[in-house]
């Protein structure tokens, strides 16, 4: 089941389905997610720990979010060593837009100064 994924803003920026991929608002494969961190379909460059539904960038920060999921930094991580790179999944259809929740409290370790497209393009 896909879920949403939103910025420092709360706006929706992607889905991820859990422990597997993460799409674009366009249903675009844009990650595949392996041993807890998300990479690049575009470059295959690591792009940072995955905490269940929540992303952060290389650095540690949170770069997107799902409220249900614990929206805190880390301190930086060990880049793990390079992950096959995952089958092209089939496009999923496009889930119903979610509510916009409110946004969350300043995060431990703070917002990702990276923007969504960057983090993905890395």
């Amino acid at each position: 089941m896909l879920k949403p994924l939103f910025n420092n803003n709360s706006e929706l920026v992607a889905w991820i389905k859990p422990n597997e991929h993460i799409f674009n608002q366009n249903m675009e494969w844009v990650a595949y997610l392996s041993n807890g961190h998300a990479w690049s379909v575009k470059t295959g460059n690591w792009l940072g720990p995955v905490h269940g539904i929540v992303c952060l960038d290389t650095s540690g920060k949170v770069i997107v979010w799902n409220p249900d999921g614990d929206i805190s930094g880390t301190s930086k991580p060990v880049r793990p060593a390079r992950a096959a790179r995952s089958a092209r999944p089939a496009r999923p259809a496009r889930p119903a837009r979610p509510s916009r929740p409110a946004r969350p409290a300043q995060p431990m370790g703070g917002w990702s100064n990276l923007s969504v497209t960057q983090w993905l393009n890395q």
